[in-house]
C-alpha cells in the first residue's frame, strides 16, 4: 500500500469516495480507481472498460483533493481524446450537483500526445529557440521540403525518393535520436551521407521558416524538458499525476517523454493490452510495457480480465489464440455473458466464392436476423475484416452486385495512387493524346522530367526541348508504345504485368516500404483483376477493365456518400483500422498461411513478427460482440496466378468444440497439418 496523503492538493486516503465514482465497477477496476498514489500498470484486456477505469480515476483524485489541473490524461487519437473528455466532464458534472467539493472552473488536461507537446512548445518553446509562433509542416509540406532539399543538394531524384528519406528522418525522431547521432553511425556510408545532407537542408528550411513537423512537435518537447531542468520541473510540478492510455503502442520518443514529466513521486498511471499490440511498423515498442515494472520498481499491477463486450464462445477462442504467444504478461479474459453462438468457419473454393458467401451471409443478417431471435440487424453493427487492402477488391464487387450498403474504411481500391497510376499508363498507351494520364505518370516514378518540359508537352512543343530532356521524353513515349504493343499482343493480365514491372512502379513501391499500405500488392491485385477479361480479343480486355475501373470508382464515390450521410452500411477494413471498434457480427477473411498470418512473419528471426501476426488476429476476433464468422479459400489469385493455399494455422488452434463447421474431414486435415505448431 502506498503512502496516504493528506496535505492540501495530495489525496487525503484510499478509501470509498462519497459519490459514485466506484459505481458499476468491478472488484479489479475498483482498485485501480482506489490506487492514487505511486506507479500503477493497468492490463487491460479487450472489453474490459479501461476509459471508465481511468475516467473514474480522474474523478476520485479530485474528489480526493487533487487540484483538476494536476492531472494530465494522453491518449493516441484525438477521438479517445475527445470521448474520454466527455466522460469526465459528465462524472465531474454530476459530482458538483451533488455539492462536493471539488473546484468548479478548472479542468484535467485530456490529449493526444502531439496536442500537449503544441502545448509545452508554446508556452516554454523560446527557451530551446522555439518561438511561441510556430508553422506546423503537415506531411505534404515535409515532403515538399524534401524534394526541395534534394534538388538543391544536386541529386537525382530518380535516385534519392524523398518518401524513403523522411521515413528515415521520422524513425529516427521517433527513436529520439539527433541529427548528429545518425550521422556518427551511418555518415561514413554513401546512402547514409546523402540522408544526413538532406535533413540537414530540410533542418535548415523548419528553422528559416520557424516551422516545426510533426516528429519535431515530440522530438523537440523531449530536447526542453532533458535540456533545461527547471522547465521540466515546472511541469513535474504542474502534472503531479500522469496517466497514459494504449501504452504498450508508445514509441521511444512518447516512452521518454512519459518519464521526463513524471515527477519524484512516481504518480503515474499507465494502461495498456500487450496483447493488443500491433503497430511496430509504426514505431511502436512492447518492450515499453512490458519492462514498467523495471522502470518504476515499486509499481502496483492490476489485470482487468472481466470483459463486458463478448460472449463466451468468442473469448474461450480469442484466449487459446493468444496463450501461445510467449512474449506477453499472463492474462485471461472471461465474461459473465452469455455463451453465445459457435463460431462459423467457411472454406472457400476461391477468393470469389469467399466474398459471394460473407455477402450472401451479411444480406441474410440484415434481412431476415440472425435465426436466435435477433430481428433486427442493422448494416452497420456488421464488419468484414481482411489482412491487406488488396483483399477488398473482390468483397467490394460481392457487396456491390448484390446491392449491400457498404462503407469501405480506408482507400477504394479503384481510387489507390498506384492503382490509378497503372490505369493510368493503359490510358495514356492507348491514346497519347490523354494529357490528364500523361501528366499523372510522367514523373511516376521520377525520370527528371521537370514542370517546363510537361508544360511544352502539354502545349505541344517538344521540339523545342534540350537534347537531354529530349532524349527522356522520347524514352518515355517509347516506353508508352511498348505498353500499346503489349496491350494488343498480350492477354490483359500480361499487359498489366508487363506495365507495373517495365514502369518502375513495382520496385518504386518496394522502395517505399510503406508496411501500412501494402501497395505492391494492390498493383498485384490488379493483375489478378485484369485475369477476367484475358479471353476478351485484342485490345478490348483492357479497355473492358479501364471501362470498370472507372464505372466501380464512380459506383463506389455514390456508396460512401450514402453510407457517410446516413451513418449506415456494412463496414469492410483492414484489422489493423478495426482496432478500438466493436460490432455484433465480424467477419475475419482471408485466413491463410502467408496471407494471415503474413509471409513476412516467417522471415523474422526473432518471432517478434510472427507474435505480432498472432496479437492482430486476437484483436480481429475480439472486435466481436455476438457471432464471428471466419473463412479461407483453397485458391486465391496472387498476381494473376492460382495459388493453392493451407488454411491458417491460427484455425487449427481454435478448440473444436467452438466452431461450427460443414465438413468435419476438412477441419481434422487443417488439425494434422498444424500438429506440431
Amino acid at each position: 500500500m502506498h503512502a496516504q496523503e493528506n496535505s492540501i492538493g495530495q489525496p487525503k486516503a484510499e478509501s470509498q469516495p462519497k459519490s459514485k465514482a466506484l459505481s458499476g465497477l468491478n472488484s479489479k477496476q475498483k482498485e485501480a480507481v482506489l490506487t492514487l498514489n505511486g506507479p500503477l500498470l493497468i492490463l487491460a484486456g479487450a472489453g474490459a472498460g479501461k476509459t471508465k477505469t481511468v475516467t473514474h480515476r480522474i474523478l476520485n483524485l479530485i474528489e480526493n483533493g487533487v487540484a483538476p489541473e494536476s492531472i494530465l490524461a494522453i491518449t493516441f487519437t484525438n477521438k479517445a481524446a475527445k470521448e474520454m473528455r466527455e466522460r469526465v466532464e459528465h462524472l465531474l458534472k454530476d459530482s458538483r450537483e451533488m455539492n462536493l467539493p471539488i473546484h468548479n472552473f478548472s479542468k484535467p488536461f485530456l490529449s493526444t500526445f502531439h496536442s500537449l507537446c503544441v502545448n509545452i512548445l508554446k508556452e516554454s518553446g523560446l527557451a530551446i529557440g522555439i518561438p511561441r509562433h510556430f508553422t506546423i509542416y503537415d506531411k505534404s509540406d515535409s515532403k515538399q521540403a524534401i524534394k526541395e532539399a534534394i534538388n538543391s543538394l544536386g541529386y537525382d531524384i530518380k535516385l534519392v525518393e524523398p518518401n524513403k528519406i523522411m521515413s528515415i528522418i521520422s524513425r529516427e525522431k521517433s527513436n529520439f535520436s539527433s541529427l548528429g547521432e545518425y550521422e556518427a553511425v551511418n555518415g561514413e556510408d554513401h546512402f547514409g551521407a546523402i540522408v544526413v545532407a538532406v535533413w540537414r537542408k530540410y533542418a535548415e528550411a523548419l528553422f528559416n521558416e520557424k516551422a516545426l513537423d510533426f516528429d519535431d512537435l515530440l522530438y523537440k518537447t523531449a530536447v526542453l524538458l532533458k535540456s533545461k531542468p527547471e522547465i521540466r520541473a515546472q511541469y513535474q510540478n504542474r502534472f503531479k499525476y500522469i496517466h497514459i492510455d494504449e501504452y504498450q503502442d508508445t514509441n521511444g520518443i512518447q516512452y521518454e517523454l512519459a518519464r521526463l514529466l513524471v515527477g519524484p513521486e512516481h504518480n503515474i498511471a499507465v494502461v495498456g493490452d500487450i496483447d493488443q499490440a500491433i503497430y511496430s511498423w509504426r514505431g511502436a515498442n512492447i518492450k515499453n510495457i512490458m519492462k514498467f515494472e523495471e522502470d518504476y520498481p515499486e509499481a502496483k499491477v492490476i489485470l482487468l480480465e472481466e470483459n463486458y463486450r463478448s460472449t463466451k464462445t468468442i473469448l474461450s477462442a480469442a484466449n487459446e489464440i493468444i496463450k501461445k504467444n510467449i512474449f506477453r504478461k499472463e492474462k485471461n479474459l472471461f465474461t459473465n455473458n452469455e455463451d453465445g453462438e459457435l463460431i462459423t468457419l467457411y472454406n472457400a473454393y476461391d477468393e470469389n466464392d469467399e466474398a459471394n458467401h460473407v455477402a450472401n451471409t451479411a444480406r441474410d443478417l440484415i434481412k431476415e436476423g440472425n435465426g436466435k431471435g435477433d430481428t433486427d440487424i442493422k448494416p452497420e453493427s456488421i464488419a468484414v475484416l481482411y489482412r491487406t487492402n488488396s483483399q477488398s477488391r473482390a468483397l467490394e464487387e460481392a457487396f456491390l452486385r448484390k446491392g449491400i450498403q457498404y462503407q469501405l474504411l480506408g482507400t477504394r481500391f479503384f481510387e489507390r495512387r498506384e492503382v490509378k497510376d497503372v490505369i493510368s499508363y493503359a490510358r495514356a498507351a492507348l491514346n497519347p493524346e490523354s494529357l490528364a494520364d500523361i501528366k499523372r505518370i510522367i514523373n511516376t516514378p521520377v525520370r527528371g522530367i521537370g514542370k517546363v518540359t510537361l508544360l511544352k508537352i502539354m502545349a505541344r512543343q517538344t521540339g523545342d526541348l534540350p537534347s537531354g530532356t529530349k532524349i527522356k521524353v522520347d524514352a518515355f513515349y517509347k516506353l508508352l508504345a511498348d505498353i500499346k504493343n503489349q496491350i494488343e499482343t498480350q492477354r490483359p493480365s500480361t499487359a498489366i504485368k508487363y506495365i507495373i514491372e517495365k514502369t518502375g512502379i513495382e520496385s518504386a513501391l518496394k522502395a517505399e516500404n510503406d508496411k501500412e499500405e501494402d501497395r505492391v500488392g494492390n498493383v498485384r491485385e490488379l493483375v489478378t483483376l485484369a485475369t477476367r477479361f484475358d479471353d476478351l480479343p485484342g485490345q478490348e480486355g483492357i479497355e473492358k477493365l479501364i471501362e470498370d475501373a472507372v464505372l466501380a470508382s464512380d459506383q463506389d464515390s455514390l456508396n460512401e456518400k450514402t453510407a457517410k450521410n446516413n451513418g449506415e452500411g456494412v463496414k469492410l477494413m483492414t484489422v489493423h483500422a478495426s482496432k478500438g471498434l466493436e460490432f455484433d457480427y465480424v467477419f475475419i477473411t482471408g485466413l491463410e498461411q502467408d496471407l494471415f498470418p503474413s509471409g513476412r512473419s516467417n522471415e523474422s528471426k526473432s518471432g517478434e513478427d510472427s507474435e505480432e501476426e498472432r496479437r492482430l488476429f486476437y484483436v480481429a476476433i475480439t472486435r466481436a460482440r455476438k457471432k464471428l464468422y471466419l473463412s479461407y479459400a483453397n485458391m486465391r489469385t496472387i498476381f494473376g496466378s492460382k495459388q493453392i493455399n493451407l488454411p491458417s494455422e491460427f484455425i487449427a488452434d481454435i478448440s473444436d468444440e467452438l466452431i461450427d463447421r460443414d465438413e468435419e474431414e476438412v477441419v481434422s486435415g487443417i488439425k494434422s497439418i498444424f500438429i506440431d505448431f
